[in-house]
């Protein structure tokens, strides 16, 4: 589990192992999170129309970086 969440949380991974965060506390602190940003590169969010016809956990509490990488897969559609 762990490995897949670093597939798509690479950063907050490493940055939680490296401050000394078991692979237990760490894949607590990111798995909602995890679920959610590859959600949004997926594209599943793509043609949302208003903030109010988002699935209640469509959101997390992400840095500007992580919103910056699903910026960018969203130009790139």
């Amino acid at each position: 589990h762990c490995l897949t969440l670093r597939a798509i949380c690479q950063r907050e991974i490493d940055y939680d192992r490296r401050n000394g965060y078991s692979w237990k506390i760490t894949l607590l602190r990111n798995y909602w999170k995890s679920k959610v940003k590859q959600e949004w590169l997926s594209g599943k969010y793509s043609h949302v129309h208003s903030r109010s016809s988002l699935p209640e956990k469509s959101m997390y509490p992400m840095d500007a970086d992580t919103w910056g990488e699903i910026l960018e897969a969203e130009l790139e559609r």
